[in-house]
């Protein structure tokens, strides 16, 4: 298996400039929708969710003013790939844009740009004007009649719960970013009320791989239901670091060959937001039937205190948290609590089944994606690591 980084080529290297938007134009919109089903596309934000199903049901939601939106709000831990593809391949962004503008039916498009990332708006700005002088942007768009279709960029104000796609339109709207209740969903009732989609930088850049390639070549790699490459942000104990390309369904293992983290303790998959992977599952998947993840990938070293990860993730939600709901605004900071008194051998067994029981509890009944991973890394840290945190319990509290 061949690692590709910045140093090598990404697939995205190799793709000709604007094939998949003439391949699109070439097509009706439900023909260009055929092939991204086709494909088995799915989100590459984290969730996973079918590209083709998104995009079939806005262009199906009754509404005169729809909207394109692409999530540049690159906030989990440990995830930088999708700042590589915008500082790299914006054209290739813009180009998937204005693809799904034309499946769904939209005439604007906004990027919601990670407000880190306020030095990357100059190039962006830079490549939409040279877009617009090309009439790739713009009215009547390569001379198809009707085809009118501009992007925006907005930018976001540093709040890791924007990256939920609702919390993200709040923002969007002017409004204090909060995930709105659902349904319904952005697709029926999505910016200023119209049918909208929203989706990962990357994912707008594979749809035009799709286009220009083919559903069966981007199949071709993966698994039956992860089909395709992905980009992955490897960071932490290795002696490799940095953005690579995998097929989806490569194994724990592999990846840590590719990357130089042979003999790691853990692999936190997913981000703060992901599962905690010991040694002894490496042969596990990254894929969305076993290990889904967004791309962030974080290797944990043999001398790594676990413990000390769970405070660190811990720390971040409750920081993060917009406290709308009880679960979350409540539930993290008490398992906050509980780690520090595992750490000072004040924690009886009896709470740290509490502790379970309420990350649990959480995982159900938050209001959105933040505050039901919250507890992710806690749980997976007590559950695979159990000889090392136990032996910080204060048995006579038991």
């Amino acid at each position: 298996m061949i690692a590709k980084t910045l140093q090598g080529s990404l697939t995205f290297s190799d793709i000709e400039p604007e094939s998949g938007l003439a391949a699109a134009l070439n097509h009706a919109p439900a023909d260009a929708l055929r092939h991204i089903d086709a494909s088995g596309l799915r989100g590459r934000g984290g969730a996973g969710f079918p590209t083709s199903l998104k995009w079939d049901l806005a262009a199906k939601s009754p509404g005169d003013r729809k909207y394109v939106i692409c999530n540049a709000d690159e906030g989990e831990p440990g995830t930088f790939k999708d700042r590589v593809i915008l500082s790299e391949f914006a054209d290739m962004v813009f180009e998937g844009m204005t693809i799904g503008a034309m499946v769904i039916g939209a005439q604007y498009g906004l990027v919601y740009l990670r407000a880190e990332y306020t030095y990357l708006r100059p190039h962006l700005e830079a490549v939409l004007q040279r877009r617009r002088e090309r009439n790739l942007l713009g009215r009547n768009i390569q001379g198809k009649e009707g085809f009118d279709f501009d992007i925006e960029i907005r930018m976001g104000a540093g709040a890791y719960v924007c990256g939920e796609e609702t919390a993200l339109i709040e923002s969007l709207e002017g409004q204090r970013g909060e995930p709105r209740n659902r349904p319904p969903f952005p697709i029926d009732t999505g910016y200023l009320d119209n049918p909208t989609i929203v989706n990962n930088v990357e994912t707008f850049a594979w749809v035009v791989c799709i286009l220009a390639r083919g559903a069966k070549w981007f199949k071709s790699v993966g698994t039956e239901k992860s089909t395709g490459r992905k980009l992955f942000s490897i960071s932490g104990d290795c002696q490799r670091p940095g953005v690579y390309e995998f097929p989806m369904g490569i194994t724990v293992a592999e990846l840590l060959g590719e990357v130089g983290g042979e003999g790691a303790k853990a692999v936190q998959v997913g981000g703060a937001a992901g599962q905690c992977v010991p040694a002894a599952q490496s042969d596990r998947t990254i894929a969305y039937e076993d290990i889904p993840t967004g791309g962030s990938i974080i290797i944990f070293g043999p001398e790594r205190d676990m413990l000390r990860v769970a405070e660190n993730f811990l720390e971040f939600f409750v920081d993060e948290s917009c406290g709308q709901c009880t679960p979350c605004r409540e539930g993290a900071p008490r398992l906050l609590e509980g780690v520090k008194l595992l750490q000072q051998g004040r924690c009886s067994m009896q709470y740290l089944r509490e502790l379970c029981d309420l990350g649990q509890s959480m995982q159900l009944a938050a209001k959105c994606g933040l505050g039901q991973t919250a507890p992710n890394a806690f749980l997976s840290i007590v559950e695979h690591f159990r000889d090392e945190i136990l032996g910080r319990i204060n048995g006579s509290l038991s």
